[in-house]
């Protein structure tokens, strides 16, 4: 349970860093950002709390999928429903927080009062950036088991397709949730990836199951895994047995920034589905369990910061807990008392897992 708490808290901490009430969010240089850190006294420094370090909308929509997910629901299409209704609600709370524009649009495409299709989204050309991706860790943990790997499958799927109902969006909903259920599983961080690759047909078998935009699917399917392949055999750790990832001597900020920027789309490292978890992933790759390490890598880069440091500080929390984590960083924290119940919950929620038949 310890650590279930730990990864909710220590993901809305990464996003908090990553944030900074907008102004890191925002900053294209991690030169700029770490300069700017250093000004402050640096990480070991910093004290959050919720006027100065405020979550963005990124981990409180981490939090509303959580929600869901605690609930007592005897079939996935009752969550399904309660996660609808939980978003729209959200959208009230994300005011002044910038929100991700294409879970602003989705969800008012959500239907709460429609039965039978409530949860059935457009397909959205433009919904292959992070936000799924970033709200899906707590998917992972709810469905931790192995044996519970189709669930996974099928709930971190449609939680990412409510509100980003593309490929490059939605798989990584996938890989956040999968890469949460490996992290509790024990599994050793650098297999993670090449896992990945084995599970994205599972989801692509799920969607066909399902036959809704499979048509528009299929012409952006390739581009994640390509994405995924390029960056595992760039590390060297695209076969089994490859167990050292490849790191460059020189990875200061402007090397850092440039790597991400090569992985991006669009020159914004961390802005859609692939990049996000990728970036959380090589900075949890490279740092193990040194925390200020990963903050450098995963919170203070230029790009969608608040994205990779949520999923970062989440995964990060899953495998090392708080125990390298200074306190000020976390007693004071937006929301922490909430996140805390969050993390028992889904560990409850998880341990008492009862079958469900659709």
């Amino acid at each position: 349970m310890e650590k279930f708490q730990a990864a909710m808290v220590l993901g809305a901490v990464g996003d908090a860093l990553g944030y900074r009430k907008g102004r890191w969010e925002s900053c294209t240089s991690g030169r700029q950002i770490q300069e700017e850190l250093a000004s402050l006294g640096g990480l070991a420094a910093l004290k959050l709390d919720p006027d100065n370090w405020p979550l963005s909308d990124g981990a409180l929509m981490h939090m509303t999928t959580a929600e869901a997910l605690i609930t007592d629901y005897w079939c996935f299409e009752d969550l399904y429903r309660e996660l609808v209704r939980l978003y729209v609600e959200a959208m009230v709370s994300l005011q002044g927080r910038a929100p991700d524009p294409a879970t602003v649009e989705s969800c008012a495409h959500l239907k709460p009062h429609n039965f039978l299709l409530a949860w059935h989204t457009p397909f959205n050309e433009k919904g292959s950036g992070f936000g799924a991706a970033a709200k899906a860790m707590c998917v992972g943990m709810r469905y931790w088991q192995p044996e519970r790997l189709e669930s996974l499958v099928e709930v971190s799927v449609e939680t990412g397709r409510m509100t980003h109902n593309h490929p490059t969006g939605f798989l990584g909903s996938l890989t956040t949730a999968l890469f949460a259920s490996y992290a509790i599983q024990g599994k050793p961080p650098v297999s993670w990836g090449r896992e990945l690759m084995k599970v994205i047909p599972k989801a692509e078998e799920y969607c066909r199951k399902t036959i809704r935009h499979m048509a528009e699917y299929q012409e952006n399917w390739f581009y994640f895994e390509a994405k995924w392949q390029f960056y595992l055999e760039e590390r060297e750790i695209e076969k089994e047995g490859q167990n050292k990832p490849l790191f460059p001597d020189r990875y200061d900020a402007e090397e850092t920034d440039k790597m991400y920027k090569r992985w991006s789309s669009e020159g914004c490292p961390g802005r859609r589905g692939h990049d996000a978890p990728m970036i959380a992933y090589d900075a949890l790759l490279a740092a193990g369990s040194d925390w200020t390490e990963l903050c450098r890598r995963a919170m203070f880069h230029g790009g969608e910061s608040e994205a990779t440091g949520l999923i970062a500080g989440c995964l990060y929390g899953l495998m090392h807990s708080l125990s390298k984590v200074p306190k000020e960083l976390y007693q004071d924290l937006d929301r922490r008392e909430r996140l805390e119940e969050l993390g028992a919950a889904l560990h409850k929620a998880a341990s008492a897992e009862k079958c469900i038949e659709k």
